[in-house]
C-alpha cells in the first residue's frame, strides 16, 4: 500500500482557500450527510416516489420495503447530486460538496490538502478558487459526455480534485511527494517519488486503463471519467493562468539563461564559472533546477577556493530545502567545515559535525567529521 503524506518543497504562505474548502467540505458531511445517512425519508416528501421510479421501482411498495432500501440522504444526494439526464447548473456546484461516505471525503480531503496548498500559492487565492470550481464543473461535464442519459447521481470534490493535481503536474515538475508504504511485514518506511511519477500512476494506471476498459466507468461506481476531465482541464488552466505577464517574461528568460548557463558550466567542470553564475544568481528558483549531488560538488569547489562565507550559504540552504536528500551529511560536513575556516563559529560547528554522525554510515565521511570535532 502506498499513500501520499505530503510533498517538498513547499512555498511559504498560508493557503487559505484550500483550508476554507476543506472546512466546508468537512462541515457538509459532519452535519449534513452523517446524520442524514441515519435518517428515514420523508414519505410525504415529492421527491421520493422521483427517486424510487428512477431506480427503476415500479407498482405497490411497502413503506417497510421502502424504509429498508433508502435513507434521507440519497434523497439529499438526488436533489443536489449532478444528474447528467437531468441537466442543472446548480447542481454542476453543489454535487461538488456532497461525498458517498468516510473514506470518500478522506480521499478527496488528503489529496488537496497535499496539493492545493503550493497550487494555491503559486496561483493566488482568487485564481485558485475560480479553478477549482471551473475544473469541477469541466470534469462533471466530460464524464456526462459519455452517460448523458444516466439518471445516477455524480457527487464528491474529485473531479475538482484531480484539476488541482493537474495544475500540480505542470507547474511543479521537480516536486517530490512523500509516500507512506506499507507492505506489512516487510517494509513499513516513508519514502520521496517525484511528483509526476504519482500523478502519472494517478492518471494512467488508477484512471485512464480503467476508463478504456469499463467504457467509461458509468457502471463502476467511480467516475473515472470525471477525474480525467479534471486532470486535463486542470492542466489547460495551468497553461492559461501561470502565463506570466509581459513585464515578468524577460526576467523568467534571463532566469532560463542564467540557469542553462549554469547548467552547462557544470557539465563541462567548469567550477569558476558555475560558481560565479551561482553567486550572482542565488536564490531558491535556482537551487531548485539544481540535483543535490551538482549543489555539494558547488560547495565543494567553495571551500577549496576559500569562499567560505559563499559556502556556508549554500550548504545552510540546502539542509533547510532539502532535509530528506541522501547527501545531506556532505552539506552538514561542509557547513561545518566553512563555519570552522570563519572562526567564531564552533558551537554551529559542532551541531552540523555531530548530524554528519548521526547521519552517514561512510568511514571517510565520519573520520573527517571526527578529525575537525578534535580541532574545535
Amino acid at each position: 500500500m502506498f499513500i501520499p503524506v505530503g510533498d517538498t518543497p513547499n512555498l511559504r504562505g498560508i493557503p487559505y482557500v484550500t483550508r476554507l474548502l476543506i472546512a466546508v467540505n468537512v462541515a457538509v458531511h459532519l452535519l449534513i450527510a452523517w446524520p442524514s445517512g441515519y435518517l428515514s425519508p420523508d414519505l410525504n416528501d415529492p421527491l421520493l416516489a422521483e427517486y424510487l421510479l428512477s431506480l427503476g421501482a415500479q407498482g405497490m411498495i411497502s413503506v417497510a420495503e421502502v424504509l429498508r432500501h433508502v435513507n434521507a440522504y440519497d434523497l439529499i444526494v438526488f436533489r443536489y447530486g449532478f444528474i447528467p439526464a437531468d441537466f442543472d447548473l446548480y447542481r454542476l456546484l453543489s454535487s461538488l460538496f456532497l461525498h458517498a461516505g468516510w473514506m470518500h471525503l478522506f480521499g478527496n480531503m488528503l489529496f488537496l490538502w497535499i496539493f492545493g496548498n503550493n497550487v494555491e500559492l503559486r496561483l493566488g487565492r482568487l485564481r485558485f478558487l475560480l479553478a477549482y470550481l471551473g475544473t469541477g464543473v469541466a470534469s462533471i461535464l466530460f464524464f456526462a459526455l459519455f452517460v448523458s442519459d444516466s439518471a445516477v447521481p455524480l457527487i464528491g470534490a474529485s473531479g475538482a480534485i484531480s484539476g488541482v493535481l493537474g495544475i500540480y503536474f505542470l507547474l511543479f515538475p521537480r516536486n517530490q511527494i512523500r509516500t507512506f508504504v506499507f507492505l506489512f511485514p516487510f517494509i513499513i518506511t516513508t519514502i520521496l517519488i517525484p511528483a509526476r511519477w504519482v500523478l502519472g500512476f494517478y492518471l494512467v494506471v488508477d484512471n485512464l486503463l480503467p476508463f478504456l476498459f469499463t467504457g467509461g466507468g458509468a457502471d463502476s461506481g467511480v467516475a473515472y471519467g470525471a477525474h480525467l476531465g479534471g486532470f486535463f482541464s486542470g492542466m489547460a488552466a495551468a497553461s492559461i493562468m501561470n502565463r506570466p505577464p509581459a513585464e515578468k517574461s524577460k526576467e523568467a528568460d534571463r532566469k532560463a539563461a542564467a540557469q542553462d548557463a549554469l547548467s552547462r558550466s557544470i557539465r563541462k567542470g567548469h567550477w569558476a564559472d558555475a560558481a560565479d553564475l551561482y553567486a550572482a544568481g542565488d536564490s531558491p528558483e535556482l537551487r531548485r533546477e539544481m540535483n543535490d549531488r551538482n549543489l555539494v560538488l558547488l560547495g565543494e569547489y567553495l571551500l577549496r577556493t576559500r569562499r567560505f562565507e559563499e559556502a556556508v550559504r549554500l550548504y545552510r540552504c540546502f539542509i533547510v530545502e532539502r532535509p530528506a536528500s541522501s547527501y545531506l551529511a556532505e552539506a552538514s560536513l561542509g557547513a561545518a567545515t566553512a563555519l570552522i575556516a570563519l572562526g567564531g563559529h564552533e558551537k554551529a560547528a559542532r551541531q552540523y559535525l555531530l548530524t554528519v554522525l548521526d547521519l552517514s554510515a561512510e568511514r571517510a565521511i565520519q573520520r573527517e567529521a571526527r578529525k575537525l570535532l578534535e580541532t574545535i
